[in-house]
């Protein structure tokens, strides 16, 4: 799945998994570090790993939270152009999964999904 997702965003230059941690921090408008793993329901050390290149790009920005010990993560301009590129590419990899799948197969998909993050959290 991630193979074909990854194909038809080449486009944008995002990787699946760059394209979910910015379109969770554009929903978010921005958030801190922690906030950001339990929406995407990841390992906080894992984020903070796949933050990294994203900033690099210029895509994302991070500055100091409340404390020492927080970062607010912020969409920059720039992410939100790479965003906006790979939005309907990652609209028509969805539609190709949904159509080979079938609505009835896709919406139990989903439904097995959603049982399945609720079990950890």
């Amino acid at each position: 799945m991630t193979q074909h997702f990854d194909e038809v965003l080449k486009p944008s230059g995002l990787l699946v998994t760059q394209f979910t941690i910015l379109a969770a921090v554009a929903i978010a408008k921005s958030a801190t570090v922690n906030e950001l793993a339990e929406i995407l329901v990841m390992d906080r050390t894992t984020l903070t790993r796949n933050l990294k290149p994203l900033e690099r790009e210029g895509w994302l920005k991070s500055k100091p939270g409340q404390d020492q010990r927080t970062r607010i993560i912020a969409l920059t301009e720039a992410g939100e152009v790479v965003l906006a590129k790979a939005l309907p590419l990652w609209k028509q990899a969805q539609s190709m999964v949904e159509e080979a799948l079938g609505q009835q197969r896709w919406n139990t998909l989903l439904a097995h999904l959603v049982e399945a993050t609720a079990l950890l959290r």
